[in-house]
Order: C-alpha cells, then sequence, then structure tokens
C-alpha cells in the first residue's frame, strides 16, 4: 500500500510559480506522476518520474515550464511549475505506478486527494 498527501498548491498570477509536493508513505520505489484536471475536463498527464529518478517525461503543455523531482531520502516527489498561465489552473494529482512509468491514468494505481492551483490572468 501507498498513501499519497500533495501540498503546495494555491492561488498565484499568470507568469509566477508554485512548487507541489507529495508526500509518500507506504512503498515508495514506485514510479510517481503528477495529473492534473480542470473543470469538465479529463484528468491529463503532466509529468512522471521513475522510481529511480533517472528518467522524467513530460507533456508537451509544461515542457521547458515545469520540473519534476523526487527526494528518496524525504519519500517526497515535487512539480516546480514556473511561468504558470491560466490554461494551468487545475486540480493536481500525484500517483504512482508499478509500472516503469505511464502517461496513462489507467496504469497508476496509487492516488492522492489533489490540491487546487489557480493561475489568475
Amino acid at each position: 500500500q501507498v498513501q499519497l498527501v500533495e501540498s503546495g498548491g494555491g492561488l498565484v498570477q499568470a507568469g509566477g510559480s508554485l512548487r507541489l509536493s507529495c508526500a509518500a508513505s507506504g512503498r515508495t520505489s514506485y514510479a510517481m506522476g503528477w495529473f492534473r484536471q480542470a473543470p469538465g475536463k479529463e484528468r491529463e498527464f503532466v509529468a512522471a518520474i521513475s522510481g529511480s529518478g533517472s528518467r522524467i517525461y513530460y507533456a508537451d503543455s509544461v515542457k521547458g515550464r515545469f520540473l519534476i523531482s523526487r527526494d528518496s531520502g524525504k519519500n517526497t516527489v515535487y512539480l516546480q511549475m514556473n511561468s504558470l498561465k491560466p490554461e494551468d489552473t487545475a486540480v493536481y494529482y500525484c500517483a504512482a505506478t508499478t509500472l516503469r512509468w505511464s502517461p496513462l491514468v489507467k496504469d497508476y494505481n496509487y492516488w492522492g486527494q489533489g490540491t487546487q492551483v489557480t493561475v489568475s490572468s
């Protein structure tokens, strides 16, 4: 079992930055992903990092603006979000998968409760 708790969301102006954290307990060596879901839209992939941290993947929409990282000593995965845009507004979820990695929601076994990110124009 894995428990995931996100934090760090909030309200920020366009062009600003936020750092989301995802604290994991239980088995913490899984590959991890960040997803987001805007009102009325499907949950979508944002970024993923392998269990070792050696492989990283981003959605095209956030490439060059967001950075995913993990601190194994703290059992925490981070999502640094820079140059935020109003279209980044969503609930952000972290998730764990037993696969090496995946951009698909269905491949993730464990989910956090989500944290709201709102970007004002």
